[in-house]
This record gives structure tokens, sequence and C-alpha cells, in this order.
């Protein structure tokens, strides 16, 4: 008998035992059957524990890949801030410094007259004679609150670039707006080509928590010399 005859025989033989099979009686069984039955039944188990527990289990494992590698950035910024922490702090607390230089040049409301006269002697000084020198209502912002002052002055433009040099050389925050330069209209007298100059000076001043306090009409009238 051929081998292939052999091989032939041997499945023939296979099935009709598979066929024969009693599964009521599967501890009757013969050895072979019993080997490939329990291979079959791993091979189940392992087809389904993959899709019932590996599968989630790999899903769950690549997230927590994706937070590590959140966390790990997250570590690498605030290890970066803390090893620059000493630098933030100076640079904290010159920035506080600037600003305490800062508001210690806006006036108080006690300083304010002060702070009229300096640029009354300011415009005297450059030779100006002084209109009207008025401070108005001030304007309240988020942090700081405006103080602007009306200023109407004579002179030549000689003058007027003096005052406003001396003006933003002053040791407090003043800001010089809206100037209108017009020929002084005065035939009773020669006016040598003088010229009248209005103009609107703003000071500010630093609004404390809970500053509520209106701003206060100041100012002096001053008539030509």
């Amino acid at each position: 008998m051929k081998a292939s005859e052999l091989k032939n025989l041997d499945v023939r033989e296979l099935i009709d035992e598979l066929n024969s099979l009693d599964f009521e009686n599967v501890g009757g069984w013969p050895l072979p059957v019993k080997i490939g039955a329990a291979i079959l039944v791993f091979g189940a188990i392992l087809f389904l524990g993959y899709f019932l527990s590996i599968k989630d289990l790999n899903s769950r494992h690549g997230q927590l890949e994706r937070e590590e590698t959140s966390l790990l950035d997250s570590y690498e910024q605030k290890a970066f801030q803390a090893h620059n922490l000493d630098q933030y702090r100076q640079q904290l607390a010159e920035m506080e410094a600037r600003f305490e230089t800062l508001k210690s040049q806006l006036p108080r409301d006690t300083e304010v007259p002060g702070l009229l006269e300096d640029i009354t002697h300011t415009g005297l000084g450059s030779g100006l004679e002084f209109e009207t020198i008025a401070l108005k209502d001030e304007v309240k912002k988020e942090f700081y609150a405006e103080l602007p002052i009306d200023i109407q002055v004579v002179g030549d433009y000689h003058g007027f670039g003096s005052f406003v040099s001396g003006v933003a050389a002053l040791p407090r925050i003043v800001t010089l707006h809206d100037f209108k330069i017009t020929p002084v209209k005065d035939e009773s007298s020669a006016s040598g080509g003088l010229l009248d100059m209005a103009i609107t000076a703003k000071t500010y001043r630093y609004a404390e928590g809970g500053d509520n306090s209106d701003g206060k009409n100041k100012g002096k009238k001053g008539g030509r010399s």
C-alpha cells in the first residue's frame, strides 16, 4: 500500500471517528480527538479573550501613554519655571520698584496746587503771560484718574517751546494736549507779533482701591501784565 493511500485511509478513519463521537460521553473520546478538541477550545478562549479584554487593555494602554506624554510636557514646563523662579522674582521686584517710582510722580490731591504753581513759574520763566490756568473736573479711568488743566498764555514761539520743555522736565508726570495758537488781536497796544496759545495739560492720579473721591475745580486767573 502506498503512502498516499495510507494517508487517505487515516483521514477517512478520522472522519468516521468524528462522526461517531458521542458529545454526551466526552470522556470516551480517543486521545487524539481529545487533544484536538482541547486545542480548539484553547484557541477559541484566546480569540474571545482578545476581543473582550486584551483589546480594551490596549486602548487603555494607549490612553495612559498619551496622559504620560502630557504629564511629561507639563513637568518640563514647571521644571523650567522653577529653575528660573529667582529670575522671575527679580524681574517682579524690578517691575514693582518701577511702578512705585512712576506712582510717586503722580500728584496727590494735596500736591495739585503746588503743581499748578510749578507750571505757572515755568511759563513765567519762559517769558509767557498767563491769561488762564484752571484745573477742571477729573476724569475717572480704570486704574487712574486724569486731572485736566486748561491753560491760555500769550507769548512768542520761542517762549512756547521753552514752556513745553520746562513742563516736560517737571518731576511730576504732565502731558500736553490740544495746542491751539492764534495771533493776538489787540489793537490798543503794539502786540509785536505776540501769539495766544490755548493748551490742555493733563496730570494723573493713581486710583487707590475704594477711592471714590470726586474731582474738584481748582484754578486761578491771571491777567496780562
